[in-house]
């Protein structure tokens, strides 16, 4: 692989391997590996949009880069909350809502990136404006990106061992678990429009 001419894809990849780190670290139960967990979660999330960035900036965007970013988000997003649940943080639904959203908008961008349609740019797959703004507008998706971090370095520091300061203060419980509940409310919102204009491209197929 040219690594010159890849540079946002490979960061791109790299931030799913940054995620799984600090995951990794949740299971060693001390204060320093939570903080860590806590550290590489803002370092792969900022990464999310340095990916973009460098696209932008040495004129690397592809519809490879498109897929490689979603994949990554996807990878990220369904981890976290997966292991969320089962360290009974959150209820089982958040990651079960988010793979199902994953699957369903996935397979149908599928059948768009096959047609020479992208998720988001010039070429997005979505034709009203109302699914534009929704799906790829700069607002939502930073907005979209917001909830969850805050909602996952919420949810680890609440859960960080040995800080009493955050465990004995049940309104920072709250707040996390409100973030939660925005981000996956984000999650489902952003399929609507998707799924709503997927028609299209299906009945193209019979013309």
């Amino acid at each position: 692989m040219d690594i010159k001419n890849n540079i946002a894809n490979i960061v791109s990849i790299s931030r799913i391997f940054v995620a799984y780190i600090a995951i990794a670290c949740l299971y060693i139960n001390t204060s320093w590996a939570y903080f860590l967990a806590f550290l590489l979660t803002i370092i792969a999330f900022s990464m999310d949009g340095l990916d973009g960035y460098l696209a932008r900036k040495l004129n690397q965007s592809s519809e490879w880069g498109s897929v490689l970013d979603i994949l990554g988000d996807r990878i990220v997003e369904v981890s976290y909350w997966t292991v969320f649940a089962v360290m009974g943080w959150i209820n089982i639904i958040f990651p079960l809502i988010c793979v199902a959203r994953a699957f369903t908008t996935d397979g149908i961008r599928s059948v768009a990136l096959s047609k020479g349609f992208t998720a988001f740019g010039e070429k997005t797959m979505q034709s009203s404006k109302i699914g534009k703004f929704i799906c790829a507008s700069r607002f939502m998706r930073i907005s979209y990106a917001v909830a969850k971090v805050m909602a996952f370095l919420l949810l680890i520091a609440v859960n960080t061992p040995g800080l009493e300061l955050w465990n004995g203060t049940p309104i920072l419980h709250t707040i996390a678990m409100t973030f939660a509940w925005i981000a996956i409310i984000f999650c489902v919102v952003r399929a609507i429009p998707v799924v709503a204009e997927s028609g299209k491209l299906f009945s193209n197929e019979q013309n």
